[in-house]
């Protein structure tokens, strides 16, 4: 079990006055709060290390290099690549899954497919959408059967045809945990890629990307404790060096001619220009953190808090909650509505009571349209959250409601 309250004082943000209420902070699928050992990192590093990676030999330039690929070790240890030369630090999640769409506007052909589903998240959906506008490809969706990803549509859809299958491991609205170890093995069984977006679901529980065997995974930092604008895509290594460099400048080339140039190795040929150095540093603390706790330790605290909230979730009248509705198919992100309220509106009621949510589309519009709504609520659960935090969540909708329902 996690000892929450001494881990919440690693968290200074979460001690804090919102419209004279305690902060229950839960938005953590849009953003998580950062420890303090996080900011002592990004901190020390402009203080004592601030100097750019792979180019200086004087002592600053050293000791920032050897902290950035340091970095690199710790995902590839904690995501249990089979090497560094398979992780790539990117901005983020969106822009791993771009070069992995553009790799595809590469080799895609008329009357190829592609496998999403309507859960994605618009990061997974525009780039696809993209690739197929230049090269004729097909985009195929797969649908929702009781809250969850359908699998026998998926197995119907998948076909020869289909080139590259794309999945969110867990939905950012649904909360659901998709099976991409077995859809990787259908899609490798027709000759596709498979392609993850772990970005909900490499903060929350352990990954192994050799087990899943997935060609490619992403994740963003800032969902897993570290800064804004780090990321990771992790390819397989001969897949890597297939694919041609994203972006071209300094630090990814080998020699340059006036004509032409070369590229380095893996992974410093995607790696152009000068890196987010305290990011990747930053990413390589919060992996240190996570690990230290434990991720299976992790995702059952999480469980425990979802078995403990969905039910009473659904147990309030004109309350309606997407998703699985068995909470061990559910993650700890929890989209619900209440009847007759905007979304906004619960959303900014619940902020009076001091419970930080978020409301809207989720840049998951397909998703919103395919249920037949404009946006919902969303309350997102993380390490130093408490079952407290539920009860002032489930205690601060039904004020909500009274309100409303007084005003009308």
């Amino acid at each position: 079990m996690l000892d929450v309250q001494t881990i919440r004082r690693d968290f200074p943000i979460l001690d804090q006055i919102v419209n004279d209420e305690p902060l229950v902070y839960l938005d953590s699928a849009a953003t998580t709060q950062k420890p303090k050992a996080v900011l002592d990192a990004i901190n020390q590093y402009y203080l004592e290390d601030n100097a750019n990676v792979h180019r200086g030999v004087h002592t600053l330039a050293e000791r920032a290099t050897a902290k950035y690929e340091a970095s690199r070790e710790k995902v590839s240890s904690f995501i249990n690549a089979k090497s560094t030369k398979e992780i790539l630090f990117t901005r983020g999640t969106t822009t791993g899954l771009n070069w992995v769409a553009q790799f595809a506007a590469q080799i895609l052909q008329p009357d190829d497919e592609i496998l999403i589903s309507v859960m994605e998240h618009h990061s997974n959906i525009i780039p696809w959408q993209q690739a197929c506008q230049k090269t004729g490809a097909k985009l195929v969706y797969v649908y929702l059967k009781d809250g969850e990803l359908d699998m026998e549509d998926l197995k119907r859809k998948l076909t020869a045809k289909t080139k590259f299958v794309s999945l969110a491991h867990v939905s950012n609205v649904l909360g659901c945990i998709n099976p991409v170890k077995k859809i990787a093995e259908l899609a490798h069984e027709v000759g596709a890629y498979m392609v993850v977006d772990g970005a909900q679901s490499a903060p929350h529980m352990a990954i192994d990307v050799q087990d899943l065997d997935c060609d490619f995974f992403t994740l963003s930092g800032h969902k897993m404790l570290a800064s804004t604008g780090i990321g990771v895509l992790y390819g397989k290594e001969e897949i890597l060096n297939m694919m041609s460099p994203i972006e071209f400048g300094g630090e990814m080339i080998d020699f340059v001619y006036e004509q032409e140039a070369t590229w380095k190795e893996l992974p410093w040929k995607f790696e152009a220009g000068t890196p987010n150095i305290s990011g990747a540093i930053a990413l390589g603390v919060a992996v240190d953190y996570l690990t230290e706790l434990g991720m299976d330790t992790v995702h059952s605290h999480e469980q425990d808090l979802v078995s403990y909230l969905l039910p009473q979730l659904h147990a309030i009248p004109g309350v309606t909650v997407y998703g699985p509705k068995d909470p061990e198919k559910h993650a700890g992100v929890l989209a619900f509505n209440i009847e007759g309220l905007h979304p906004h509106d619960v959303a900014t009621a619940l902020d009076y009571e001091g419970v930080a949510v978020r409301a809207g589309h989720h840049c998951a519009q397909p998703l919103i349209n395919h249920l037949g709504i404009s946006a919902t609520v969303r309350a997102s659960l993380y390490l130093y959250n408490t079952k407290a935090d539920c009860d002032k969540l489930i205690e601060a909708i039904h004020k909500t409601k009274e309100f409303f329902n007084g005003t009308f």
